[in-house]
């Protein structure tokens, strides 16, 4: 099983990391070597978000976020994006903007490519955030089979009955950051903000649409079967936009690795391949808890996943004016983690327990 998910990820890792030694020498292989670790310490929770949309989807749709994904993943969120970015921010030509990425170093106006990135970061910032707050509130405003946190999950379930509730403490949330972070970028953040929302919306609302039209189908064709009849499902589109969706959400948790990149190198090639082995590792790592059902096992690993997602969220937010160390996002979303697996272990170990002793 271990080697059936992961045996692409250390296959590139090895690729990638003699690539990296044979071009730029040991100083690229320690830099590309750093860069995924701190990929995958960033985006860990974003796995577990992963594997709870991924397990609604057929093992078709499950390759194709390995394959396809991870070149979308690879070469558009970390390469190619961060490139659209800077140009449409800074207003450059696509020739100067690909010059400055492919000449560390150079300067255009004043400013090297890694600076107009840093310049672009209250637009990338603002979108990725609210992206990202709206995916905690729609969890944590949702009425839930388990409740991690129940002092504070069920006066919160009880509050997000109200309709549109989650959409309204994003729109509260962007004219927030925009007045006290944005400085002079504040029109900046409200258009980068109320887009982010508005992606959420759109592809959040497909999908669900889709996916309902999908378990109609299923049930219909169910009671086809024992009539002797049958129906064409309409699985593929609904795979498609949860497919757009976890490919929405990997470009929000992408926005702070490229960014932080840059503190370590400017080298686009090696901040691609980095952080592109990182995300194998996360794509290969959301494919394993859904065939080992993990998700079952562990019913609060959701739970620390969002409330990761959440903190980032803010993290983002905040980090519009103030800098806040990759390592600080990387240590909260682990943490969650660990604590929502810790108390996942405890409540099977009391069930089993409490089984026992009425057995």
């Amino acid at each position: 099983m271990v080697l059936r998910t992961f045996g692409w990820s250390f296959g590139i890792t090895a690729a990638g990391l003699v690539a990296a030694g044979l071009l730029w020498g040991w100083e690229g292989f320690g830099i590309v070597l750093i860069l995924s670790i701190l990929e995958i310490s960033l985006s860990f929770d974003n796995a577990v978000v992963n594997a709870t949309v991924l397990k609604r989807m057929n093992p078709y749709w499950q390759k194709i976020f390995l394959t396809v994904g991870i070149l979308i993943a690879v070469f558009g969120m970390r390469l190619v994006f961060p490139l659209l970015v800077v140009g449409l921010t800074a207003h450059l030509g696509p020739m100067t903007v690909i010059d400055l990425a492919l000449n560390e170093g150079k300067e255009y106006a004043g400013h090297t490519y890694g600076e107009y990135l840093e310049m672009a970061n209250p637009a990338i910032a603002a979108f990725g955030g609210i992206f990202l707050l709206m995916i905690f509130l729609d969890f944590i405003l949702d009425e839930k089979d388990f409740n991690w946190l129940g002092w504070l999950e069920r006066p919160l379930e009880k509050v997000g009955k109200l309709e549109a509730f989650s959409s309204l403490i994003a729109l509260i949330t962007i004219a927030v950051a925009a007045n006290l972070f944005a400085g002079d970028k504040a029109e900046t953040v409200l258009l980068a903000g109320i887009l982010g929302l508005a992606t959420y919306l759109a592809v959040n609302g497909l999908s669900s649409v889709f996916e309902n039209r999908l378990e109609e189908d299923a049930e219909a064709e169910e009671e086809a079967e024992k009539a002797g009849k049958s129906i064409v499902q309409v699985g593929g589109r609904a795979a498609f936009f949860l497919f757009l969706y976890l490919e929405v959400l990997d470009a929000s948790f992408s926005f702070d690795g490229v960014v932080g990149a840059f503190a370590i190198t400017q080298n686009i090639f090696m901040i691609m391949l980095g952080l592109g082995i990182g995300a194998m590792y996360i794509r290969s790592l959301t494919v394993f808890l859904v065939r080992k059902g993990t998700l079952d096992d562990y019913v609060y690993l959701e739970h620390g996943a969002h409330y990761a997602i959440g903190v980032l969220a803010v993290i983002l937010l905040v980090g519009i004016e103030y800098h806040i160390p990759e390592i600080v996002t990387g240590l909260i979303g682990v943490g969650f983690i660990a604590a929502a697996f810790a108390s996942s272990v405890y409540r099977n170990k009391k069930e089993q327990a409490l089984e026992g002793a009425s057995s």
